[in-house]
Parts: C-alpha cells; structure tokens; sequence
C-alpha cells in the first residue's frame, strides 16, 4: 500500500499528512529523552556508553529518513539501517521500547510496498524481542503485544491510506468533470450566441434586403410609371434602415428609434417597415415591459410583417399589443394568402428561418409561440411572453 501523498492543498491527505507527521516526530523526540533519561536512571556509566551511543545514531538516522521522506526522494537504505540500529538499541535496552510507534509511522511514510511491511514487521519483533528479554523470557504478553499493535497498526494504517489515495482519485476526477463541464458551457455559449446572432441578421438585415429587392424589381418592371419612383424611395428607405440595423448589431446596438419611443409606436414603426399600410390596436392598461421582452415582440413584429410582405400577399395587416396582468400578448394578423404550418419547408440557404427564429425568441424567454394560418385563409403569428424578466421568474420559483 502507498503512503499518503506528500503534498496537497488545505483539506487534502497530503496537508493532514504535515500535521499527524509532526505529531509523530515531536512525539519520538519526547519518548527518546524521556526513555534516556530513564536509562541513565537505572544503569552505570559503563553501561550507558553503547547505549546512548545507538540512541544517538538511531536520532540521526531518524532525522534523514524524515527529511528524505518529507521531500520525496528515496530513503530505503537509510530507513534499514535506522531499523537494524534500532533493533540493537531496543533489545539492549527495551526501556526505548516506547518510540518504536514512530519508528513504524515512519518506516509506512518513507518506504511503500513490500519494503514498508518488512520495516514496519522489523520494528514490531524487535520491540517484542526487547520486552521479552525485560520480562526474563517468562511474559509471552510481551513478544504478542507488541506484533498485535503492529498487526493492528498495520490494518489501520492500510485503511486510511486507502481512503485517502481514493479522495484524491475522486477529486482528480471532480475537477476532470469540471472541466469538462465549464468547456461544455463554453461550447453551449458559443451556439447560443450564434443563434442570437443569426435571429438578429434573419429578422432585421436579411428581411429588410428581400423586401428591397421585391421593390426595386416591381419598380423595373412598372418603369417609368410613376409608381415606380415610389416604389424606389421605399427600397431607399429599407436599404437605410437596415444600413442603421447592421450598424447596431456590430455595436450590440438596439434598432435606432425603437427603443426611445412607447412599445405600440415601436411595434407600428416595426411593421410599417414593411407594411405600411399595418394598423395598431392595443388592449389593456399599457406599461413598461423588461427589455429583452420589448426586444423580442420587436422582433417578432418585424420578422412577421416581413413574412407577410414577402410571401402572403396580403392587402391588411394588424398588430394586437395586449396587457395581462402577470403577461403581454402579440398577434398579428394578415389577409393574404395563408399556409399550412405543419407543411412549411425546413429552414435552407433559400430562406424559411422566420418562424424557428420567433419562436425560439419567445420561448428562451419563458413565452408561448404559435401560427394560425391555412391556404386562403390568412395567417395570425401569436406570441405571450411573462411581464418579468426570466431571471426573475426563476428567482420566484426558488422561493
């Protein structure tokens, strides 16, 4: 089994690892003066010289092995002749018994494998065989003892640096999935604004364009009558317009003169862009909408009239505003040729991204989107959108 990994950030095994290690080596500081002292209590100098003569060998091979562990660089060699001193100085003297708990911490920090087992295993029959030559050879307790604990500490040890091992696993993993989530949400961004991008150019520059050009080629066909000229000043006239609407969008820019002016004349403005007969009924007691709601029934106004003059043919178009009282309502209504919705041709380079992109405006902000229409029956685009942002309305959901 590995030890614990040697370094980390605050709350991992490797910083819970700094911590319990200077426990463990103050720890044997204090038991090896405390167990010399005893010693020196107990026998005569003659006694005392290959005694405190291993101690101190014994201090000073602890201190490398600790500090080649603690930097992460091998130690084998040197945590064995730690053990092998400090199998002569326990057993000549089992009074330094006491210390051999650091010595095994020690022997599972530095070393991994089988060769911290068999450190570890040394230390336990040393100290056994030490506390069995105190007892005179008559304890048996004190050979078992000794190789119980190091049995148990052995377990012990195996379980948390297991553990251990697996939260690193698990936070190598966590931080893998991070990742990958916040590249997911980057991905998810880019799309989102692509498709806000490609609603803004359909519902105002490429809209604005098409109709242009039905206007300037009625107006070759009807030359030199003068409606043609009116025809010209119209095409004029949207051709400005969207020379201003591409301006805005290059700046994140609203439509220049709707967003200064009251919703129903914003929306009027809107759809007499392309019909200029449209008429405006608005019902309800009118207020402020969010702006993102104001943008998207612009929006909406104008993609819908454009659709209309581009395709339905239509002699009348009227735009409904509606106040609710927790929403606001949009339909508008044309006269003209009519569809099927459920037989509309998928969106292409040939155009068809009018009612995808209304609907996904509507719907991003918590609304309903729908199309009335049939062949011959004229068209009715309804919208209803929340009168709160949608931030707001997730907000008072989480109440």
């Amino acid at each position: 089994m590995a030890p614990f990994p040697s370094t980390g950030s605050a709350g991992t095994p490797g910083t819970r690892w700094g911590s319990i290690g200077a426990a463990v080596h103050l720890g044997f500081a204090v038991l090896l003066v405390a167990s010399a002292v005893r010693y020196l209590m107990r026998h005569s100098a003659t006694d005392n010289v290959l005694v405190l003569g291993l101690a101190a060998a014994a201090c000073l091979l602890y201190a490398a092995v600790a500090v080649l562990a603690e930097r992460g660089r091998p130690g084998m060699a040197w945590m064995f002749a730690l053990v092998a001193v400090w199998s002569g100085l326990v057993i000549a003297a089992p009074s330094f018994a006491w210390c051999s708990f650091a010595l095994f911490f020690l022997a599972r920090r530095a070393l991994t494998g089988t060769a911290a087992y068999v450190a570890a295993g040394a230390t336990a029959f040393a100290t056994a065989a030490g506390l069995f030559r105190l007892s005179d050879g008559t304890d048996p307790a004190m050979v078992l003892g000794p190789l119980a604990v190091g049995l148990m500490l052995t377990l012990v040890h195996d379980r948390i640096a297991h553990d251990a091992n697996e939260q690193v696993r698990l936070h190598a993993e966590i931080s893998q999935a991070q990742a990958g989530l916040a590249a997911s949400e980057r991905r998810a961004g880019t799309i989102a604004e692509r498709e806000r991008v490609s609603r803004e150019i359909h519902d105002t520059v490429t809209q604005g364009l098409a109709s242009s050009l039905l206007l300037l080629e009625a107006a070759d066909r009807a030359w030199p009558d003068p409606a043609a000229k009116a025809g010209l000043h119209q095409a004029t006239g949207l051709l400005r317009s969207n020379l201003s609407e591409t301006r805005s969008l290059v700046h994140e820019l609203a439509s220049p003169g709707l967003d200064t002016s009251p919703l129903p004349e914003a929306l009027l403005i809107a759809a007499r862009q392309y019909m200029p007969a449209a008429r405006l009924l608005v019902t309800g007691d009118q207020r402020e909408v969010p702006a993102e709601v104001r943008h998207a029934l612009l929006r909406v106004v104008q993609s819908a009239a454009a659709n209309t003059r581009l395709h339905a043919g239509a002699t009348a178009a009227t735009v409904t505003l509606g106040y609710l009282p927790g929403a606001v309502t949009l339909d508008i209504y044309d006269d003209g040729a009519g569809f099927d919705p459920l037989a509309a041709a998928p969106p292409s380079d040939a155009g068809g991204y009018g009612l995808r992109a209304m609907r996904q405006r509507v719907e991003q902000l918590g609304g309903v989107f729908a199309v009335e229409s049939g062949p011959g029956e004229g068209t009715i685009v309804a919208a209803q959108l929340p009168a709160a942002p949608l931030a707001e309305q997730n907000r008072g959901g989480a109440l």
